[in-house]
């Protein structure tokens, strides 16, 4: 191993024992604790958070998601259809997304399902590029190409008040019922506690169009059916501890989802109802504690537990039999240790240790353990509005999976990855030009193949190698808050960017079977994108609030992989790949006044293809939808009770995010909300 690889995994491995006693430093007074001052870093990320998240016509996070910049959310269709991001065009698998400030992870295949996150216990989503340019996170937090942080709902009471909370039902179309409940209770002034619970079903039974017209104008075919197997039951429950000690504070979670649900399938050979099933169970339990970040010096801990359980069912014996079930586990330590060294130079190191299994009834299935070390050393400097912010990940994976399964005796193979990253951040806030900030970024990173990728029977190819990320990004910001007009707030935010995946992990046919296909290491693409947002807030009157969010992405995603590598590349080289637009955009309006408060947004998504084979049997239509809702909220003493009416999809828009896969047309939801 290279030297500098070796010095910083010790310092790594050293500091998995922190000092967790107090440093002897000055005592500082008691005080009470009023407001938090949040450091957006040295580029400030996207969010929605408080009023602006819960006035949004979007019931989780990957709804939520789709109004940000740079952002496509692959949409498989129904109520409980799975949904999974992809940013700036690089990919799902390149996109960490964090609970709480830890992350969610899955071995198995990458892919989180953002549609199961509901926001009902959301307070913000905040999406940052490249990473949280902070000293103070996780080695974890550094070893991803863009970062979604979730943070749930903390405890907040009224004067004199110990219990707090919220009562919930939402109902609509489609069979929509969705009662949820959330309890919080202050045990003193140190320590609160909260409990939340929600249950969804619906039949996820809709009308659609479908229609086929070939490329000289004719018809194929169109008729409207039905959408079916599109059912979900869904229980979450969470609960949650958040203290303070004297030099800092501590929280812990525990979390637990259930469902079954039907996969709907795609349309295609005129089958119009597939019967596909699939059960999911996760159950996690986090804890960690930290010293308050302002101090000479600060440290973190966290831990967690992670146990997920999935069956996937297809009865249909004319296709084939499918009846599997996995069990993954992951156990996660991580330890993060920060010093000022001055008034403005900071360093800090971080070390994770992360433990991966996945379990299966399948025949001739591998049993994959990984185990995986991270370090991070970090620093940034601060002078004359110029903040600038390195970082540099030590990560080591040692894998192992069973040579012959049907062997007795259980003979392990094991290999071993070892890879060093490093990333810049820059920010300039010139002093001739008031409220501008000029930012960038270089990032090198990687994403290690999943298990499925490397020991999926049949298809998966254990000699995979990583799959490599380069990112550049120069952007610049403008906020003001002007002081004697009716405009409150104003910001403008614009971003250019270039991505280059290599060593791109695709799947190719395996020989002459039509259903055999192997992972490798031959995919190339190259982005180049630009994305801007604004955000404006006016009070025209005294009792009227008027807030506009609107966003802007161009993307070329072009494919780049050799057909000398690869045969089927033939047609697609510099091809725009699959489902990415190259221009989208998106408008948010809120208006309040007294009791009222009603929201606007429009979503665009322009012309894509299904293959990065542009021709005109892959292409896909634009698509775009109106979204309306109305609330009227009743105080009631020290509570208070709202009704909202939802329409969604307002112009009944035929459209489909997945080719094949229909989404909904108009539809209506009716929420009731007390809090307590």
């Amino acid at each position: 191993m290279e030297a500098p690889k070796v010095i910083l995994l010790l310092c790594a491995l050293l500091a998995l024992s922190p000092q967790l006693r107090a440093e002897p430093v000055d005592t500082l007074p008691d005080v009470t604790v009023t407001a938090t001052v949040k450091d957006k870093g040295i580029i400030a990320p996207q969010e929605l958070s408080g009023k602006q998240l819960q006035g949004l016509n979007a019931h989780s996070v990957a709804d939520a998601l789709r109004y940000f910049s740079g952002v496509q959310i692959k949409d498989y269709g129904g109520v409980g259809g799975v949904k999974t991001i992809d940013l700036r065009s690089m990919g799902s698998h390149h996109t960490g997304v964090f609970y709480d400030g830890l992350q969610l992870g899955n071995a198995q295949n990458g892919q989180i399902d953002l549609g199961r996150y509901s926001l009902d216990n959301i307070e913000s989503i905040r999406l940052y590029n490249g990473q949280k340019s902070s000293l103070f996170q996780p080695a974890r937090d550094f070893a991803s190409g863009a970062s979604i942080y979730i943070s749930s709902r903390e405890p907040k009471f009224a004067p004199d008040a110990r219990v707090g909370g919220t009562l919930q039902l939402r109902t609509g179309s489609f069979g929509l019922v969705n009662p949820s409940a959330r309890i919080d209770y202050k045990v003193n002034e140190q320590l609160s506690l909260t409990a939340s619970a929600e249950y969804t079903y619906a039949n996820g039974r809709y009308k659609f169009r479908y229609r086929k017209v070939f490329s000289d104008g004719t018809t194929a075919w169109d008729t409207t059916a039905t959408r079916r197997n599109g059912d979900v039951h869904a229980l979450r429950l969470e609960a949650g501890a958040y203290g303070r000690f004297r030099t800092g504070t501590y929280q812990a979670k525990v979390y637990f989802y259930d469902s079954g649900r039907g996969i709907p399938g795609a349309i295609v050979n005129n089958v119009w109802k597939n019967s596909q099933r699939q059960w999911d169970r996760n159950f996690f339990v986090q804890a960690s504690a930290k010293s308050l970040s302002d101090r000479k010096y600060a440290w973190m801990v966290s831990a967690k537990y992670a146990n997920d359980y999935m069956r996937y069912l297809n009865p249909d014996t004319t296709l084939l039999y499918i009846d599997n079930t996995f069990r993954q586990q992951e156990l996660y330590l991580t330890t993060t240790h920060k010093l000022r060294l001055t008034s403005w130079w900071e360093v800090s190191l971080a070390a994770d240790w992360q433990y991966n299994t996945l379990d299966s009834h399948m025949s001739n299935f591998l049993f994959p353990r990984r185990h995986t070390l991270l370090g991070a050393l970090a620093t940034s400097v601060a002078a004359a509005g110029f903040r600038a912010e390195g970082s540099l990940l030590l990560t080591e994976a040692f894998d192992s999976y069973l040579r012959n399964p049907q062997a007795e005796g259980g003979e392990r193979t094991h290999s071993h990855l070892s890879r060093l990253t490093p990333a810049l951040f820059l920010s300039w806030k010139p002093q001739m030009v008031e409220d501008v900030e000029v930012h960038a970024f270089a990032k090198r990173i990687f994403r290690m193949p999943t298990f499925n990728d490397l020991y999926y029977t049949d298809i998966g190819n254990a000699t995979l190698k990583p799959e490599n990320l380069m990112q550049y990004d120069l952007g610049a910001s403008w906020q003001v808050l002007p002081a004697s007009t009716c405009i409150t707030a104003f910001a403008l935010h614009a971003d250019g960017y270039y991505n280059r995946v290599t060593d791109k992990i695709i799947a190719v046919p395996k020989g002459t079977g039509q259903y055999r296909w192997m992972m490798t290491n031959i995919g190339k693409v190259k982005i180049l994108g630009l994305e801007a947002s604004g955000d404006i807030s006016i009070t025209p009157l005294s009792e009227l609030l008027l807030h506009l969010r609107g966003t802007y992405t161009f993307q070329s995603a072009r494919d780049f992989t050799d057909p000398a590598d690869c045969l089927d590349a033939a047609g697609t080289y510099k091809g725009q790949i699959a489902y990415i637009p190259r221009h989208s955009f998106s408008v948010n309006g809120d208006a309040e006044w007294r009791r009222w408060a009603l929201n606007y947004s429009f979503i665009y998504v322009g012309e894509r293809w299904d293959n990065s084979s542009n021709i005109p049997e892959n292409y896909v239509q634009p698509w775009y939808t109106h979204d309306l809702s109305l609330t009227y909220s009743l105080p009631l003493r020290s509570h208070r009770a709202s009704a909202t009416l939802e329409v969604n999809n307002l112009l009944n828009q035929q459209y489909e995010v997945i080719r094949n896969y229909p989404m909904p047309g108009r539809n209506f939801k009716l929420i009731l909300r007390f809090d307590l």
